[in-house]
């Protein structure tokens, strides 16, 4: 347990050195570097004065780099920031995010590329949590070569469900991108909230989910893929449920129930997956087994967890 002076909202982890950074809670104003091991006292670096996190961040395969997904407070551009990894974790430079409101950014399996999720809209750190420009979303997955900064594609949602925040990020052993999103809109009018996108493949919701948008009240929480990539987990903290989805074609296998439950990730062992919810539960989940429950008392766990 490491205490922290605010809440945190996601974790990157450097598999490397087993080392992670937990990102403040959007808009944050910093993150908290720890040895997974214990080794050595945490750290807090900053983002600067006209920056601020959005709570997520991902590290170069090799741990020599750290990504930030920031918000610009002066233009409302997003912007990822480039921190150095290798000791004092000063920033060493920023590219766009060819978006706004970078959300989850994920490394991709060649070790070059970055997928953004750009929600569409901004915060401003002068009233907490207030969105800015909701109404002209334009929310987009952006690819983007990290040796040079430079968008390789992006890929954004049809106008007519531009209110549809695209968030977090999961990519399967094929290549594939899926996505999960939040609604800003109308609730009756909430499409489905979970999709897929590639480099060379624009985003496509798949119609076998249309009628999920509105039964998981507009939000899911976080998205998982197991270790063969054949399920696809989503999370769905309103509507406390968990999803599973079929990778290949975004068909609805089951739903479990599962209060207040949106951190999801691959799981250890034979489960598929690892499930954390409000009521400081940790469940292990297999597709063909009973759950297993960890049980933490006086624990409420947040918007993530990871798998070290």
């Amino acid at each position: 347990e490491i205490p922290m002076s605010a809440r945190g909202h996601d974790i990157a982890v450097d598999h490397v050195r087993r080392r992670a950074v937990i990102f403040a809670r959007r808009p944050g104003f910093f993150a908290l570097a720890f040895d997974v091991d214990g080794r050595g006292e945490p750290q807090v670096f900053t983002p600067p004065a006209d920056r601020h996190f959005y709570g997520h961040g991902a590290f170069a395969h090799d741990g020599r780099l750290l990504y930030a997904t920031e918000h610009n407070v002066e233009t409302g551009d997003g912007m990822i920031g480039i921190y150095d990894a290798t000791g004092g974790w000063q920033r060493v430079g920023e590219f766009p995010s060819y978006g706004v409101g970078p959300h989850e950014a994920i490394m991709l399996s060649d070790g070059r590329t970055l997928a953004v999720a750009n929600g569409g809209f901004g915060n401003d750190p002068a009233t907490g949590r207030e969105s800015i420009g909701v109404a002209m979303m334009e929310p987009n997955v952006a690819f983007i070569d990290t040796r040079t900064g430079a968008l390789r594609t992006s890929h954004g949602v049809p106008r007519a469900i531009n209110l549809l925040s695209l968030r977090h990020l999961v990519e399967t052993p094929t290549g594939d991108i899926w996505f999960g999103t939040q609604w800003q809109g109308n609730l009756e009018e909430c499409p489905a909230l979970v999709g897929r996108v590639g480099l060379d493949r624009p985003i496509a919701l798949p119609e076998t989910a249309d009628a999920l948008g509105i039964s998981l009240k507009g939000y899911i929480g976080a998205v998982a893929v197991n270790r063969d990539g054949r399920l696809l987990a989503a999370s769905a903290p309103l509507a406390g449920k968990v999803l599973y989805l079929d990778a290949t074609t975004g068909s609805l296998v089951r739903e479990v129930s599962i209060k207040d439950s949106s951190g999801v990730t691959l799981g250890n062992g034979r489960a598929d997956f690892a499930m954390s919810t409000g009521q400081g539960i940790v469940r292990f989940a297999d597709e063909g087994a009973a759950p297993h429950d960890l049980e933490f008392s006086g624990a409420e766990f947040d918007n993530h967890l990871r798998r070290v």
